[in-house]
Parts: C-alpha cells; structure tokens; sequence
C-alpha cells in the first residue's frame, strides 16, 4: 500500500463497519452503522441538529406551527462531505425560490437536534425531505442530488416552482 493511502485508512481507525467506508464513496453516509465517533470530525454521529441560518434555532413544534409552504429538509451535517457538497444547492434554492417553497438545513451531528434525527427516521445523510404545505411527507431521498433532480422531483409531485415563481405577486410595502 502506498503512502498515500495511509492518511486515508488512520482516518477510518474509528469506523468499525466496512459498510460506513462503501456509503460515504457513494456520497451517503449511514449512520445507522456508525458505532464509533465519526470519521471525518471525531463527533459521535446523529449528535445533533441546527438550521440553515446562524442563531436560529429550530423545534418541530415551531415548525409545525410554521409551515404553510411546501418545504425541503436536508438533514445532513456541517463537516460531511456529501452535505457540504449540498450547501450551495440548498442555499441557492432557498434563495431563488424565498416565499414559495421553504428550504431547511439541520445538521444532525448537534446534540440539540438528535431527537429531530430519529423521528425523522434518518439512518443516512444528506437526506432529503419533501413535505407538503401541512407537513406531511412526500418524498425522500438519501445521498447526493442536484439542483435539477430536485426540481423535476417536486413537479412530479405537483409543484412547478418556475411557474409560482413567475406567478408570484410583487410584495407591496407597507406604508
């Protein structure tokens, strides 16, 4: 084995399933198998959760009291490759499509949002969720996903964002 692989294997010491090794080269990583602090951070996996925006916090019961927007989850983690692969695809649907479809990040290695991780079933990150204006789940996905695969998703299941987008009313100010 050459020396260049060795930096890659002493990452790994910690992992104790091969299957965690095959899932991340596919661009998920399972945290169901992950038993040992996390490769890539030192962090024990499913830790915890935080939202896309710095300071806010995030509790499903805001949540739900929150969405009238049919909404996106990544759930996911800061320091996950595959994840930080998503974040400017996140970003820039948040931001093009800002009053139309509302689109999360929660890092599920936070401690605070561990809880958000196993009622949401995550078992690998990114994961993708699509819920509808109420909440309800529509689709998932687990692993890597383009911007364009996203889109043609979500007008298979009935919204066609380019066309709200063109719809959507100019916001008055209020005076």
């Amino acid at each position: 084995m050459n020396g260049g692989n060795n930096g890659i294997i002493a990452k790994f010491k910690h992992v104790k399933s091969f299957l965690f090794i095959i899932a991340m080269a596919s661009g998920v990583i399972c945290l169901a198998q992950l038993k040992s602090p996390c490769a890539c951070s030192g962090a024990v996996c499913a830790a915890s959760t935080s939202t896309a925006t710095p300071g806010n916090t995030f509790t499903e019961a805001q949540e739900k009291k929150t969405v009238k927007l049919p909404t996106m989850i990544e759930l996911g983690a800061e320091k996950c490759v595959p994840c930080r692969m998503m974040a400017p695809i996140i970003a820039e649907l948040a931001k093009e499509y800002a009053g139309i479809l509302k689109v999360k990040f929660i890092d599920v290695w936070k401690k605070k949002n561990v809880e958000l991780a196993k009622e949401y079933k995550i078992n690998s990150i990114p994961t993708q969720l699509f819920l509808d204006k109420n909440g309800k789940e529509l689709w998932r996905h687990a692993g890597f996903i383009s911007k364009e695969d996203i889109m043609k998703k979500w007008k298979s299941l009935g919204y066609d964002f380019e066309k709200l987008k063109k719809d959507k009313p100019a916001v008055e100010k209020a005076e």
